[in-house]
């Protein structure tokens, strides 16, 4: 492989800054999906891929497309992330893949390079299920994975729905499933992303490459129990919400601690507790699990022993249990061919990496449906994501933006061999 320039990591810092800047007021980034603050982040990233001499487009589920044509058309290799964030969450998430992205289209218009086949560079819209319960809405589009039902179903708190949020920007929901990709128009997609865990840090190696992503069981509960007055109620005789919830949390920690669920990871991470008065006994508390697993059998085992459990607790303390399913996703297991030419770019460029198992969901995770899929890590500083505190460093990033660069280019040229091979084939029969 000819030589190619490598990513200019001060410049991908400023690329990376100025979408920090979109961004709610208070701490952290609070970009949510399907907001004016995500589409003006859509609208950066058409721009400066505009420069680049791209193609650029946005689906009807708001994904925003660009194309760089090759020398031949046929099916593209294609990169991308997301660009929306949780409440008060960090700069890089999702941002960094598709800052990379940003980078390789610069670097291939500045060099001249012209690949064989179509490059496309994609940033998806709402990835991050902080708003609606529900993760990766824009690739599980184009995946064609998402029912029209799903839209008017799935709601924010303050009650929005994912139907009424896309259509508050410009997006019609009753043309999203027309956004679905063709796989016919793909040969292989790698999205790079932050690691969001401390494996690559502690190794002190700058790139992984990942082969397994986790699945996600995601279930909204309420507990109800009496509201009344703190003072006037004995403690035996209440059926307090709140209690209830707080021994509701330990029972998910327990199993997922239990060397049966090895691997496993349990969370609460959003409660409402109802009336919230200092001198009323909760009456309702309604909070989040999500459970995780690369075990899809174990994952499901896991949601249904702790919310039996729950059940159980419940009934004892006098209160009652309601439980609704947000989301569930199976682990995805990435296909050998496409890591292998990740790992083989790894190896041209002298780069050490390894090979590790994501524990969040991904974009990748959805589009690997309909297009073989690699991811490329970069590290997470302490491990920490979803937190202002979140941090990879700009050398770090530019190391696995040259890793995406080499990985398409190879990719690219694997596809017009496959395919000059198909039509040489063909017109032999």
């Amino acid at each position: 492989m000819s030589a190619f320039p490598q990513a200019d990591p001060e410049r991908l810092w400023s690329t990376l800054q100025t979408m920090a800047a979109l961004s709610e007021p208070g701490g952290g980034v609070t970009r949510l999906a399907y907001t004016r603050l995500e589409r003006a982040a859509h609208e950066q990233f058409a721009a400066w891929m505009s420069d680049t001499g791209c193609e650029v487009r946005v689906d009807s589920a708001g994904n925003t497309i660009a194309t760089r044509p090759g020398r031949n058309d046929g099916p593209a290799v294609g990169t991308g992330s997301h660009l929306d964030s949780v409440y008060h969450g960090g700069r890089f998430d999702g941002i960094a893949g598709t800052m990379a992205a940003v980078e390789v289209a610069r670097l291939l218009h500045e060099s001249g390079t012209v690949t064989e086949l179509p490059l496309r560079f994609v940033a998806f819209a709402a990835e991050e299920g902080a708003r609606f319960g529900q993760a990766c809405c824009g690739s599980k589009l184009a995946a064609g994975l998402s029912a029209r039902a799903e839209l008017d179903e799935r709601r924010d708190r303050d009650g929005i729905s994912l139907a009424d949020a896309m259509r508050s920007v410009g997006i019609d929901p009753d043309r999203a499933a027309a956004s679905a990709w063709d796989p016919g128009e793909w040969s292989a997609f790698v999205e790079l992303h932050v690691e969001q865990g401390s494996v690559l840090e502690t190794a002190r190696v700058d790139v992984g490459v990942v082969d397994l992503i986790s699945g996600s069981t995601r279930i909204e509960l309420t507990v109800l129990g009496q509201a009344s007055h703190t003072g006037g109620t004995p403690m035996r005789g209440r059926a307090d919400a709140l209690a209830a919830a707080a021994e509701a949390v330990l029972i998910a920690e327990r199993l997922a601690l239990d060397p049966r669920h090895r691997g496993t990871r349990a969370s609460v991470g959003r409660m409402v507790v109802e009336p919230g008065s200092i001198t009323t006994i909760p009456g309702r508390v309604t909070f989040s699990l999500d459970v995780r697993d690369v075990d899809a059998d174990r994952q499901r085992l896991a949601v249904a022993e702790i919310v039996a459990r729950l059940r159980a607790a419940c009934l004892r303390r006098g209160t009652r249990l309601e439980a609704r399913l947000l989301a569930d996703t199976s682990a995805v297991v990435l296909p050998d061919w496409v890591r292998n030419e990740v790992t083989a770019a790894a190896t041209e460029l002298a780069l050490p990496y390894r090979v590790l198992t994501s524990g969040a969901s991904h974009d990748a995770q959805m589009v690997n449906r309909v297009v073989p899929t690699a991811m490329i890590f970069v590290p997470s500083r302490h491990g920490l994501s979803h937190v202002p505190e979140e941090w990879t460093e700009p050398a770090q990033l530019a190391v696995g933006t040259d890793l995406l660069a080499a990985s398409m280019l190879r990719l690219d040229a694997r596809a017009a061999m496959l395919a000059a091979e198909s039509a040489t084939t063909g017109g032999a029969a």
